[in-house]
């Protein structure tokens, strides 16, 4: 079994590898190749009887990528400057032939980059071509890396942030300088980012829309990435009036997509507002972008088998490459 940590992970999973992964695993699950249940959470608290965290599993199989698997994650509140971040994990996975266990992944820095990467799958599959302008809303792990993985799919030649902290997103800015070649610039205000943006990405952990649909330029793109329970939403109801929407899952956007559940159930838009699954545009079932003004628009949940690719993909990676090291459980035994 290959264990890989957070920097041996991000070694053994560049972004252009994963994005190719994602697509395997979007096919695979609007092919019905994968069985991947809803995720599941479980409170925690503390032994005063006070809420503490939650515990989320993500089991999932996916026999056309040769694995099963699960991921486990806690996650508690903490400060923004804790070293510990809010979602702490790994990622378990099993080959289908023997079951027997592949890979041991840290969970947190795998789900970082595979939930970039199916954006910039998304962007490359739904924004315009000379799409070249990208706003981030957010400030945390996801709007650095969403940061870094557009540019591998798009020309990015202007980068605009916006967070709640100025000092937090000042410093996104400084690290992101050394990285990319575009021009980068903080914005007062959200509204400030989006307008004129040919791609924005929503990454916040807002329970409520940090987006309004009238700041959306005409043949924008929109990644929403940060929301994903039914009682969150980061763009509102005039963003979706707007769009072509696109999901990762249509069971999971119904059970889980605060935008979509809170907009049907304000008969805002109707279940025809979501055109289909990033899977099925990707296996020609259904259209993409029709014309140079429609605006677009992905709805991240993840899943586990985005995880599942991810993990197959780094391990084959660590493997190549001799990242990582190997670990016998069978040998560990009395």
């Amino acid at each position: 079994m290959r264990v890989l940590a957070r920097r041996a992970l991000e070694q053994a999973l560049p972004m252009p590898r994963c994005i190719d992964a994602m697509a395997a695993a979007m096919r695979a699950v609007s092919a019905g190749e994968t069985d991947v249940p809803l995720r599941s959470h479980l409170p925690i608290t503390a032994t005063d009887g006070s809420p503490r965290g939650k515990l989320v599993v993500m089991p999932g199989s996916a026999p056309g990528l040769g694995v099963f698997g699960l991921k486990i994650v806690s996650k508690y509140p903490r400060a923004a400057d804790s070293p510990v971040g809010t979602h702490v994990g790994m990622v378990i996975v099993f080959d289908n032939e023997e079951g027997l266990p592949q890979g041991l992944l840290e969970g947190g820095t795998l789900t970082e980059i595979r939930t970039a990467a199916a954006s910039a799958l998304a962007t490359r599959s739904l924004a315009r071509s000379d799409a070249s302008v990208l706003a981030i809303l957010g400030t945390g792990a996801q709007a650095e890396r969403h940061a870094l993985a557009l540019p591998e799919v798009r020309d990015i030649r202007v980068l605009r942030l916006w967070g709640r902290t100025r000092a937090r997103t000042e410093a996104l800015a400084a690290r992101l300088k050394t990285q990319l070649n575009a021009a980068i610039t903080v914005c007062e205000t959200a509204e400030e980012a989006v307008r004129g943006a040919d791609i924005v990405c929503t990454t916040t952990s807002s329970a409520t829309p940090v987006l309004h649909g009238e700041w959306l330029d005409p043949g924008a793109h929109v990644n929403l990435v940060g929301a994903a329970v039914p009682t969150s939403a980061e763009a509102d109801s005039r963003c979706l009036q707007r769009a072509r929407i696109y999901v990762d899952s249509r069971s999971a956007a119904a059970a889980e997509a605060g935008e979509l559940r809170q907009a049907l159930s304000a008969g805002e838009i109707t279940e025809e507002a979501v055109i289909g699954e990033l899977g099925e545009l990707l296996l020609e079932r259904i259209p993409g972008r029709q014309t140079d003004a429609d605006i677009t628009l992905y709805k991240s949940l993840g899943m586990a088998a985005q995880d599942l690719a991810a993990a197959r993909a780094a391990i084959d990676g660590a493997i190549t490459h001799n990242i990582g090291f190997d670990l016998d459980l069978a040998e560990l035994s009395p």
